[in-house]
């Protein structure tokens, strides 16, 4: 079966990449650089001559903040972009695998949050993903994935920006405050090519387990790569970034991890995983 993957060039995208080149499977990719979602012909004239069998859609606008003061282009990649690649999907009878994120919830519950949740985006960026899940179920074999805190190999991602901010003088301040599941990228692609071995359909939450703040995973993550750092807790009111974020996001596997019959990694014991193999 042939597949693509769109946002070939992202942390997540590249992680897809790896592991098709690895296995020898049929695939293309497209990034920016060579597809512009945002265009209904441009993605038309790409994907049906192609005929996959499969869509794995990487691509996303990720400035959370950014998004603030542009939502017509994080709406425009997030959520028509999707809905263009579903068009595709449909037309082709292609199954089309999208990612979805934590950020569609305001953080009000106090317990992980299911799939049967109510979601309720604080931010421009949570709004248009939403939308784009929306967009993605349209498409009767679609499945979304909602992921949370993703890192891998690449710069964006969390760790790497941390090892920089670590390689500077002075304490550093992290939130304390904000709570979420590290998500390892090698972890979403083996999950996923279960659920797709699996057949699964609709909405599923993806994350690794357990649940820390921001603060604990930093702490964690100097830890893993011995870089002794003084790190501060601090509060998200003290950064004053223009998009809200959830308190409290954290997601739980168990509905996906039951229905597989799997078990996914502790967030810790990937993120030593990854330092680990980025090392060597």
């Amino acid at each position: 079966m042939r597949v693509l993957i769109t946002g070939s060039k992202g942390q997540l995208g590249a992680a897809f990449v790896r592991r098709f080149e690895a296995n020898g499977w049929d695939y293309a990719c497209a990034d920016v650089d060579t597809l512009d979602i945002t265009n209904i012909n441009a993605v038309m004239d790409a994907v049906i001559p192609y005929r996959p069998g499969l869509i794995i859609n990487c691509a996303s606008y990720n400035l959370v903040d950014k998004a603030e003061t542009e939502p017509e282009q994080a709406y425009a990649v997030n959520a028509e972009g999707v809905r263009h690649l579903a068009l595709a999907a449909r037309r082709l009878e292609s199954k089309l695998l999208h990612f979805g994120t934590d950020y569609v919830f305001d953080g009000a519950k106090a317990a992980p949050y299911s799939e049967t949740d109510a979601a309720n985006p604080l931010n421009r960026y949570g709004a248009s993903k939403l939308k784009g899940e929306a967009y993605a179920l349209e498409t009767p074999d679609a499945l979304v994935l909602r992921l949370s805190w993703v890192y891998g190999a690449g710069q964006q991602n969390f760790i790497h920006k941390l090892l920089g901010w670590a390689a500077k003088p002075g304490p550093l301040r992290v939130c304390d405050d904000e709570i979420s599941v590290p998500t390892y990228t090698e972890d979403i692609v083996d999950v996923a090519m279960e659920t797709l071995k699996a057949g699964l359909t609709g909405r599923w939450h993806l994350t690794g387990s357990g649940n820390c703040s921001r603060y604990d995973w930093a702490r964690a993550a100097l830890r893993a790569h011995g870089v002794e750092r003084e790190i501060l807790p601090a509060k998200m009111a003290e950064f004053s970034l223009p998009a809200r974020r959830p308190a409290y996001s954290a997601m739980s596997n168990t509905v996906l991890c039951g229905e597989l019959g799997i078990k996914i990694p502790h967030w810790q014991e990937s993120v030593e995983k990854f330092i680990r193999e980025s090392k060597q």
